[in-house]
């Protein structure tokens, strides 16, 4: 086992996860649905910076996601310390700068995939400004199409009342996770081909909105500062 491996239920079960269950008291519906082995891709909404760390938290698999690379090449103690922290908890570095990003991020994920572990993203691509749900981009669907992975949704619901837009550390309150059904779209199509990719992330984008409960907006989440 890597030290990575050991970081994580450490992190998991002593250092963060007990004081997140006590402040949270997530309440998880429907994680029968997710298959115990095998790679699976959890596909959930984006509220608040803390999802990155409720879905690790409830889900009894270990959870993989990307993370910028400045979180891992910071110099000195202080650099390496936080480079741990992050790859203990499951992040995966991938520059997100240039031409290339999209597919370093692609390649990534299905290596995450390949190997049969469980990988989590938001198809949003950044967090709700307003509590709705915005149209998901399609990096999901090539994903799934290229890997065969099954996409399970995943609705949160009240990360962004303990963590508002400008809060550092969230507050104490109830939050709720809902698992959906496995989705496959083996048979759909190649990665590569438009409007097939388009037709998947919708259908992904509308499992996610019946769990979340969220009005649907269909065009793109604005990015921070933009």
């Amino acid at each position: 086992m890597t030290p990575e491996r050991l970081v994580y239920p450490l992190l998991k079960h002593v250092l963060l996860g007990p004081p997140m269950r006590l402040a949270f008291r997530p309440e998880v519906t429907g994680l029968e649905s997710l298959p115990r082995t095998g790679p699976v891709i959890l596909a959930a909404n984006h509220l608040a910076v803390c999802d990155s760390f409720v879905l690790p938290l409830v889900v009894p698999r270990q959870v993989f996601f990307l993370g910028k690379q400045e979180y891992f090449t910071r110099p000195g103690v202080a650099g390496r310390t936080m480079a741990a922290f992050f790859r203990g908890g499951g992040a995966i570095a991938v520059d997100r700068s240039g031409g290339r990003a999209a597919l370093a991020a692609l390649d990534a994920a299905a290596r995450v995939l390949e190997r049969g572990d469980v990988f989590a993203l938001h198809p949003e691509g950044t967090r709700s400004p307003d509590g709705r749900l915005y149209r998901g981009r399609t990096g999901v669907a090539r994903l799934a199409l290229r890997t065969g992975a099954p996409v399970v949704p995943v609705g949160l619901v009240g990360t962004d009342r303990v963590q508002p837009r400008g809060r550092v550390v969230p507050r104490p309150g109830r939050i709720e996770v809902r698992l959906g059904e496995p989705m496959t779209f083996a048979g759909r199509g190649p990665a590569s081909h438009r409007d097939v990719t388009r037709a998947v992330t919708d259908e992904i984008m509308q499992a996610i909105r019946k769990l979340s409960g969220q009005e649907y907006v269909p065009s793109y989440a604005p990015r921070p500062g933009s």
